[in-house]
């Protein structure tokens, strides 16, 4: 059994919901994104130019914190960690959202922090589809996400396929989620939690999961 997983995906891929679910599962520890608490994300969105190396930093010293706290606190009854994001993912958007000079700041800043974190084991990438991401960024209705730019998925969808296009290390799980609906169709979130736990040797992987 594997002991950190990383459920992955561009926004509205369903990753919170998941990973919450398959942690209560396997009674592991759950670490969520903190999203909500970066002072400067909705500002971003308003003027992606005035706030974006602001918004990236906030995330990464964030996500830093959070991942040094989760490690030196580790509940000896829960060995197992999952998580809605990897450490990865500051990079990917990083690279989206900044021109070229600040991006290369900002990745000497993240190189030696990524450097003193462990890599999980497994990191699973949901790709549902453009279709219904911007279905489910709609539901969950988070004002700032409404009017993302033209193109703006497709290429953060670019970045993630650009960066692990090699495992570095894990297995890194493709998995296209297109036929599956987490809330019309239960036995999806099983069969999802089949195709992330089974066996596999590190290197990257294509999957498709359909609920029957």
């Amino acid at each position: 059994m594997y002991s950190s997983i990383a459920i992955e995906g561009g926004i509205g891929a369903g990753k919170t919901t998941f990973a919450t679910w398959l942690a209560e599962e396997l009674r592991a520890e759950l670490m969520l994104e903190r999203f909500e608490e970066n002072p400067f994300l909705e500002k971003f969105y308003d003027n992606p130019e005035a706030h974006g190396f602001s918004v990236e930093l906030s995330f990464l010293a964030d996500r830093y914190k959070q991942m040094q706290s989760v490690i030196r606190g580790r509940n000896l009854f829960k060995q197992r960690m999952v998580s809605d994001y990897s450490f990865v993912k500051s990079l990917i958007f990083a690279k989206v959202n900044l021109p070229k000079d600040e991006f290369n700041l900002f990745k000497t800043m993240f190189t030696m922090m990524h450097a003193q974190l462990p890599q999980p084991e497994v990191v699973a990438i949901l790709d549902p589809g453009r279709v219904r991401q911007e279905s489910q960024i709609v539901k969950r209705g988070r004002s700032y996400e409404q009017s993302l730019p033209e193109g703006y998925l497709d290429r953060v969808a670019a970045g993630y396929a650009a960066h692990y296009k090699h495992a570095r290390g894990s297995r890194v799980l493709w998995i296209d989620t297109s036929d599956l609906d987490f809330v019309t169709q239960p036995q999806a979130l099983r069969l999802l939690k089949e195709a992330v736990l089974a066996p596999r040797k590190p290197g990257v992987h294509h999957l498709k999961v359909m609920a029957s």
